[in-house]
């Protein structure tokens, strides 16, 4: 492996989470006004909905990561996973906004749940199978450059097509996994030499291992990502529904509002990368955490009215004070702002922590340990925040003052944290 960090070939690789990144804004923004207002589901319902791709991940992504740790083949032990996911992943995807009834959208949204589940993470584990480990949180930040940039397609573009067609923000989330998909194939060779070792314990061995461990820093490390990702889950799900009934926004204005958050994960995920290389990712995620329990504390006190007084123009990421006004930046996009730089801090180097507690080996197996919390926490976060709104009789706001909770329990957990950090090469 290179001792330096190869820009070109993390930026390409960044392409696949960009395509899943694009089906994924798509599908939180949308799914849940189809859900709602198409086929009349109960609110509680719809949280629930909402969690499937989640359960669908938390059974299938684990065991996949420990699987292409162990395979071999002649394009690699990730890239096949690539192939066989990403176009059923495309298929499933364009077909969800067309069908009537309810049983066929959810024969729909099942196969993309499972094809895309499929692919992740062996994907997502290909950038520290490619990457020494000082340079992880660098490279993290790179692929998440790129995954912002989709979700920004996702809500700002995707907010513009609904208004055409319900259906184009799903076909072009079609067509760009399919390019995704292709570049990553063309264009990363994976390693094919891999470190050994004399068992390879899969997941379950690994976490135990991980729980067993004198320190606990293994274990505090995966709480804090159960944790921050209930919270940060449950805005993410809801903000359109939000948007609509706490700030009167229609649907797409409130897809646009949301697409501010993703612009400034994008702008300060590299920069992220690079402050972790300085001050520790510890020290970076904590920064974070409080950054981001800051802006839903704002959220959550400030009055609708005053949370949308314009503060400047802004042509693409704006949204219209008055009809067929001009696009401003809103006092509510201000603090999305605040809340993307604190999720860059957290999200960018909360994965290269998780894989540099273990060896080369095993990456694939704790990339999955990355992902069983991760999306367990978001199974728990809709319905938690789904509850609460419905027994709040219908008060979207009441999710900015439950998810703060969550933060700061991660907050505590990273304080004894003690491995994790960047090994120099």
């Amino acid at each position: 492996m290179s001792s330096r960090l190869n820009y070109g070939k993390t930026f390409l690789l960044g392409f696949g989470f960009f395509g899943l990144s694009v089906v994924w804004g798509v599908y939180n923004a949308f799914v849940p006004i189809f859900l709602s207002e198409k086929f009349g589901l109960d609110i509680r319902v719809v949280g629930f909905f909402m969690t499937l791709d989640n359960i669908a991940a938390l059974l299938i992504q684990p065991p996949i990561g420990a699987w292409s740790d162990r395979l071999r083949t002649p394009m690699g032990r990730r890239i096949p996973f690539l192939l066989i996911g990403a176009p059923i992943t495309a298929v499933a995807f364009g077909l969800i906004p067309l069908p009537a009834v309810l049983p066929l959208f959810v024969a729909c949204t099942s196969t993309l749940l499972l094809s895309a589940a499929f692919w992740r993470t062996p994907v997502i584990a290909l950038m520290p199978d490619i990457t020494p480990s000082e340079f992880r949180s660098q490279a993290n930040g790179i692929i998440n450059f790129m995954g912002g940039f989709g979700t920004i397609v996702a809500l700002q573009t995707g907010g513009m097509l609904y208004k055409m067609s319900p259906n184009f923000p799903f076909w072009l989330g079609s067509t760009l996994v399919l390019i995704a998909a292709l570049v990553v194939y063309l264009f990363i060779e994976e390693p094919k030499e891999y470190e050994q070792t004399q068992t390879q314990p899969g997941l379950l061995a690994s976490l135990r291992e991980v729980a067993t461990d004198a320190d606990k820093s293994g274990l505090r490390i995966l709480f804090a990502i159960f944790f921050w990702f209930i919270g940060f889950s449950a805005v993410e799900t809801f903000f359109t529904l939000y948007a609509k009934n706490h700030l009167g926004l229609n649907e797409g204005d409130g897809a646009t509002l949301l697409s501010v958050l993703p612009l400034f994960f994008v702008l300060f995920a590299i920069p992220s990368g690079f402050i972790a290389g300085k001050i520790g990712r510890r020290m970076t995620i904590s920064i974070g955490l409080i950054t981001i329990t800051l802006m839903l504390v704002l959220l959550y006190v400030t009055p609708a009215k005053a949370l949308l007084t314009g503060i400047a123009p802004l042509p693409l990421v704006g949204i219209p004070i008055e009809e067929g006004g001009t696009r401003m930046l809103t006092l509510a996009g201000v603090l999305l702002i605040l809340g993307g730089v604190g999720w860059a801090c957290i999200n960018i180097n909360s994965l290269p922590m998780i894989v540099d507690l273990t060896s080369a080996a095993r990456i694939g197996t704790f990339t999955g340990l990355y992902y069983l919390f991760s999306t367990f926490s978001a199974i728990i976060g809709p319905n938690v925040n789904g509850w609460a709104i419905q027994l709040t009789g219908n008060n979207y706001n009441i999710i900015m003052l439950i998810a703060p909770v969550f933060m700061m329990i991660a907050f505590w957990l990273m304080l004894g944290v003690k491995r994790g950090e960047a090994a120099q090469g």
